[in-house]
């Protein structure tokens, strides 16, 4: 799959210098709300940005795709650009419009829509792709980010917006600032990885002596 070039200026609209993070939601109807209401409140909505994490492909499955369709589908497309091309010839023909050669042009346009097809499918699909389908980019995630000189007061206006969501955000943040941190810790030695200690043995005591009679 192949990805279409950025052009630079359209990359530099896409981007925030000091991005931080307001807000993550599971779907975009959700952070389109949100952005929203911060549009509402009189927030430079201009410094924000939604970003689509955790990219995932969805194909729904249509129907089978058998030769005889496909053969049936070139005819139809066919005979329909035909018919256009043959109406308009027929409009500007001196001798008035003429049926018969609308109908050849459709019949024609058929033919020839039928061969493109099967031609087509033998070498595109060729039995190893015998089904239509539909399919869709979506992400799992979508987050709202602003440039870091708004940040506290967005929070803040999404708090007063959903306080429930906002704090399950700002515990999360904290969750990953724990984790991060413990990441960077150096790893401590394991217990068999210690030198051990050798334990000084101590004799045996001895029995106390008999008591004498």
């Amino acid at each position: 799959m192949s990805t279409q070039p950025v052009r630079p200026g359209l990359r530099a609209s896409l981007s925030l210098e000091y991005p931080m993070s307001l807000g993550v939601y599971d779907s975009y109807d959700d952070a389109q709300r949100a952005v929203d209401y911060l549009s509402d409140h009189e927030f430079p909505v201009k410094d924000v940005l939604i970003v689509g994490t955790d990219l995932k492909q969805l194909e729904r499955v249509t129907g089978r795709l058998t030769r005889g369709r496909v053969i049936s589908g070139g005819a139809l497309s066919g005979a329909w650009l035909g018919l256009f091309i043959g109406t308009i010839f027929a409009l500007f023909e001196p001798g008035g419009f003429n049926i018969v050669s609308v109908l050849a042009t459709m019949a024609f346009g058929s033919l020839f829509g039928v061969i493109w097809t099967a031609v087509v499918y033998r070498f595109t699909s060729g039995g190893q792709r015998d089904f239509t389908s539909v399919s869709l980019v979506v992400a799992a995630k979508y987050e709202v980010l602003c440039e870091h000189k708004h940040a506290h007061r967005g929070r803040e206006m999404l708090a007063e917006m959903d306080p429930m969501r906002a704090a399950e955000q700002e515990l999360r943040r904290v969750r990953e600032a724990e984790q991060a941190r413990v990441a960077q810790q150096p790893l401590r030695p394991q217990a068999w990885e210690q030198p051990q200690q050798h334990q000084q043995t101590q004799p045996p005591r001895q029995p106390p002596p008999p008591p004498v009679a």
